[in-house]
Order: structure tokens, then C-alpha cells, then sequence
């Protein structure tokens, strides 16, 4: 499977508002997610900061986490929200407390990162009942956009993977090149 990730070279193609809504739009984002304004939130894979900036506003802090340090030039170039804060870091060791975030996504990132460790991990930083928010391109779509399809998983791998790590699966959406999967850290 993948654990690659994005070119930062190409990091400009990241803001491309119209393609990135095709997959997963702001509103359906923060319906699933179902933030108050008080919530610690980290958005797992943030590149440039596209869809931080939609949490942003409605959440108290935010995490912009990626590994890649030149995404977080990129987002520090674009403008960044008060509330945000730039991590550098893999998945599988995030610099979090354990329970300190109230929520996390990840968008068109899992099958960058998805591993028994990254999930662990963030079961583990996750507070019981928090929520964990997924749309990524489906092992099961055409190719047609994102990563090749060896590269992906399906929705029902996830689900399994996510099960294992300790979440209860909320809600599951299968599309025609991505799936959506909320799901909640286990009491």
C-alpha cells in the first residue's frame, strides 16, 4: 500500500478549491466532524493547510500535522489562522498527550499513513468519544484522480483497521473514487 507522500513541489495543485471539494466538501467535513467551537482538533496530513483552514474557524485549536516541513513553508507563506499550530511529525508518534484531542481528519491522507502504529496512535491521543473524521480515495474507485489504486485501501479495510485500533465505526459512505468513514475512539 502507499506510505508515500504528496510532492511539495507540486503543493500549489492543493488549493485547486474546485477539485478538492469534488472529493470532500467543507460542509460535509464539518457535519461529520460536528465541532462546537471548543474542540482540540488535529487535521492528520495537512499539506498546505486547505482544509485547516475550514476547521479553523470552528474549533479552538488546531493542529495542522505533517511530516513534511516544506508544506508547512508553503502554509506559513498562504497565511496562517491564529488558532493553528504547525507539527511536524509522522502519525505514528504524535507529540500529544494522551486524550488531548477532542477530534482529528484526515483528508485524502489515510492511505499515506495507515498502519497498526498510526492508528494505535491515535486511538491513543484521542479522548473517548472523540471523533475521527476519514475521506480518502477508495481502493475500489477507477484511478481517475489521487493516488494509484494499489495505493489506497477500501472502505472496508479501513473500517476493519479502525475497529481493531479501538473506534466505533458512526458512519460509512463508499462513492465512486473516495469513502468517507466517521468514526469514534471507544469509552
Amino acid at each position: 500500500m502507499g506510505f508515500h507522500t504528496f510532492d511539495a513541489d507540486k503543493a500549489g495543485r492543493l488549493e485547486d478549491a474546485a477539485k478538492r471539494y469534488r472529493s470532500v466538501s467543507r460542509e460535509e467535513l464539518l457535519g461529520a466532524l460536528e465541532p462546537t467551537g471548543s474542540e482540540t482538533v488535529a487535521d492528520l496530513g495537512s499539506g498546505t493547510g486547505f482544509y485547516t483552514d475550514d476547521v479553523a474557524p470552528y474549533a479552538e485549536r488546531v493542529y495542522a500535522v505533517d511530516i513534511q516541513p516544506e508544506m508547512h513553508e508553503f502554509y506559513r507563506e498562504k497565511g496562517i489562522p491564529e488558532s493553528v499550530e504547525l507539527v511536524t511529525s509522522s502519525i505514528e508518534e504524535l507529540p500529544f498527550d494522551d486524550d488531548e484531542l477532542d477530534g482529528a481528519v484526515s483528508t485524502m491522507t489515510y492511505h499515506e499513513f495507515a498502519s497498526e502504529d498510526s492508528l494505535t496512535e491515535l486511538a491513543r491521543v484521542l479522548r473517548p468519544g472523540g471523533r475521527l473524521v476519514v475521506a480518502d480515495w477508495s481502493a475500489e474507485g477507477e484511478g481517475e484522480s489521487g493516488p494509484p489504486v494499489d495505493e489506497r485501501y477500501s472502505a472496508s479495510e479501513a473500517v476493519a483497521a479502525l475497529e481493531k485500533a479501538g473506534f466505533e465505526i458512526e458512519t460509512e459512505q463508499s462513492r465512486v473514487e473516495t469513502f468517507l468513514i466517521v468514526a469514534v475512539r471507544s469509552e
